[in-house]
């Protein structure tokens, strides 16, 4: 019988965000989404009525935050937590 390979040491699990942590996450993906995206594209923008242009832009973020942005900045976070706990 040939002896298991042995396994390489399971990185430490970081926890949920607290919630200041979440807030920042939040507010320096938002922030900078809005902005570029309303620089972007305000001259198409102004043509809509107010509550069109909330819900076209509020979409876009939303979508670019939840898919793209938040899953990058909680990998960053994992990564500067476990590099502080070494």
């Amino acid at each position: 019988m040939s002896e298991p390979e042995p396994t390489p040491a399971a990185a430490p699990q970081v926890g949920p965000p607290p919630r200041h942590h979440m807030a920042l996450m939040i507010w320096v993906s938002v922030f900078p989404t809005l902005t570029l995206l309303e620089l972007l594209f305000h001259e198409w923008l102004k043509r809509l009525p107010l509550v069109l242009q909330t819900l076209v832009l509020s979409a876009c973020v939303v979508l670019t935050v939840v898919y793209v942005l938040m899953p990058r900045l909680q990998r960053l976070r994992a990564r500067l937590l476990t590099r502080a706990t070494r």
